[in-house]
């Protein structure tokens, strides 16, 4: 079963996201000028993988702090770092620090205007590169996300296999940054992964998923593999009023961040072996259970405390009291959490 859209799929779609749009910060309203290239760019890496809800508040803080391109550019590793903890998948900071660089260093400061000269700058892919173009400059693009694909494969009943080039059959030339939006807002808010709100959406006389009486059959829905579990060992080493902590190396889960000393992620039983300092280890009857994207940790909980001249091998001492200034991720921060409750 395939979809032959109408001629008038896009104004359709227009007319609905004109009346419906959701407000966002980053966005411009329906039929304005395009937003600041720099709210489109921050705003699409921040919601990779994580929810508009859970963004929104980050972003503005984020925008309040640095304002612009040329203001976020020259802040610090550490400050970009620490104001990305919790938002997860730590690579996008560190990229988004080496793309605004680029951006002021080889283009003045100006996001190029083209997918092709977009795609070149660090840590831009296509999806990110298309959106930029649509939405920031205006750019006609294929902009497909994860909405936008649910959206495509009911409309047109398909596995997925055609899906640019079904998604380009439907793409117009004119407003394609209120497309781009629209065909988001439309999976977000109507053709949602479960009970789509078929009888509301603007383009059910063209899709296919919707003729067929069984709209959530398509995507095909795919057996999720069971994660592997790993364990570790969380080290709280006091002196005083501080702990130590450490910074991770740039490679790897949580790289460049500051973080609670811990031995290897392995699935071997959690021991003391990779404590960060001789001293009298105690285990704590509680344990943290994190899930990343490919398995699940689970972490049982050292404490000690050392003498006031002891040294942090390889760490720095923070002050307990400021710890949520020290931008840890989320794992590390729910064991500091329990640690300091104990």
């Amino acid at each position: 079963m395939s979809a032959k859209v109408s001629p008038q799929f896009a104004v359709r779609l227009l007319a609905w996201y004109d009346a419906h749009a959701r407000a966002l910060p980053w966005r411009s309203p329906p039929g304005s000028p395009p937003p600041d290239p720099y709210r489109v760019w921050l705003s699409e890496v921040m919601l990779q993988q994580t929810t508009v809800a859970a963004v929104r508040p980050r972003f503005e803080s984020w925008v309040a702090r640095w304002p612009t391109l040329e203001a976020f550019a020259a802040a610090s590793d550490d400050d970009v770092m620490a104001a990305w903890a919790g938002l997860g998948y730590y690579a996008r900071a560190r990229n988004l620090l080496r793309c605004a660089r680029a951006v002021v260093s080889n283009h003045g400061g100006r996001f190029p205007d083209t997918e092709a000269e977009l795609r070149s700058l660090p840590g831009l892919g296509d999806y990110t590169a298309a959106a930029i173009a649509a939405i920031a400059f205006g750019r006609r693009a294929v902009v497909i996300d994860a909405n936008v694909k649910r959206v495509v494969v009911r409309l047109f009943a398909d596995d997925g296999t055609n899906l640019r080039a079904h998604a380009d059959s439907i793409t117009p030339n004119t407003r394609a940054g209120d497309f781009a939006q629209a065909m988001m807002d439309l999976g977000s808010g109507i053709c949602t992964t479960r009970a789509p709100k078929c009888l509301l959406c603007p383009l059910r006389d063209d899709c296919a998923g919707f003729t067929s009486g069984d709209p959530e059959a398509f995507p095909a829905k795919k057996a999720k593999a069971a994660k592997p579990t790993r364990y570790g060992t969380i080290f709280w080493l006091a002196r005083g009023d501080e702990v130590l902590l450490v910074r991770r190396a740039e490679k790897g889960l949580l790289g460049g961040m500051r973080a609670l000393p811990t031995g290897p992620w392995s699935d071997d039983a959690p021991d003391l072996a990779d404590a960060p300092a001789q001293a009298d280890w105690q285990w704590l009857d509680d344990e943290i259970i994190h899930v990343f994207t490919h398995f699940r940790l689970i972490c049982r909980l050292a404490a000690a405390r050392v003498e006031a001249q002891t040294a942090g091998a390889g760490g720095e001492w923070w002050p307990v009291a400021r710890l949520a200034e020290a931008g840890l991720p989320t794992l590390f921060a729910k064991a500091a959490d329990k640690f300091r409750r104990d």
